[in-house]
């Protein structure tokens, strides 16, 4: 059966989150963390089926680096309080193709993201093993100024 879910979060210092290591883990990838001087390393983990970024047109080219825009993100802010990054996590129904979600997430990025002018690091998970739906993941970032 068809289900929805749309929750949206924040990557909070305080909280004790990075945005470089949220990144690293839905996107299942090796980042690593200039403010803390860590690698998080999740490229093992697995059950990812698409990973992307999308960002306006007239954003540097440079934005488009996983490690450079989230590296990027957390040097922004550096009150302890911060919310570096908002996730948003959205479960699409697994009778839907990949290229099916793949498609939906990203007109859905393109219009409520990256045309309000944010960049969003997305990434769509497999199924879990109890047949959830898949969680498509895009983590968006407006640039300061």
């Amino acid at each position: 059966m068809a289900q929805y879910r749309l929750e949206v979060q924040a990557i909070r210092r305080s909280e004790g989150r990075s945005a470089v290591a949220a990144a690293a883990y839905r996107s299942a990838s090796r980042l690593h963390d200039q403010r803390l001087e860590m690698v998080f390393d999740y490229a093992a983990k697995g059950g990812v089926v698409f990973a992307g970024i999308m960002a306006p047109e007239a954003a540097p080219a440079w934005l488009l680096d996983r490690e450079v825009l989230w590296n990027t993100a957390e040097a922004a802010d550096r009150r302890v309080d911060s919310r570096t990054a908002r996730e948003v996590l959205v479960s699409l129904p697994h009778e839907l193709t990949d290229d099916q979600r793949l498609e939906l997430l990203r007109a859905f990025i393109a219009e409520g993201l990256v045309a309000k002018g944010m960049i969003a690091d997305y990434a769509i998970h497999r199924p879990d093993a109890h047949g959830d739906p898949a969680i498509i993941t895009p983590t968006s970032w407006s640039r300061p100024g």
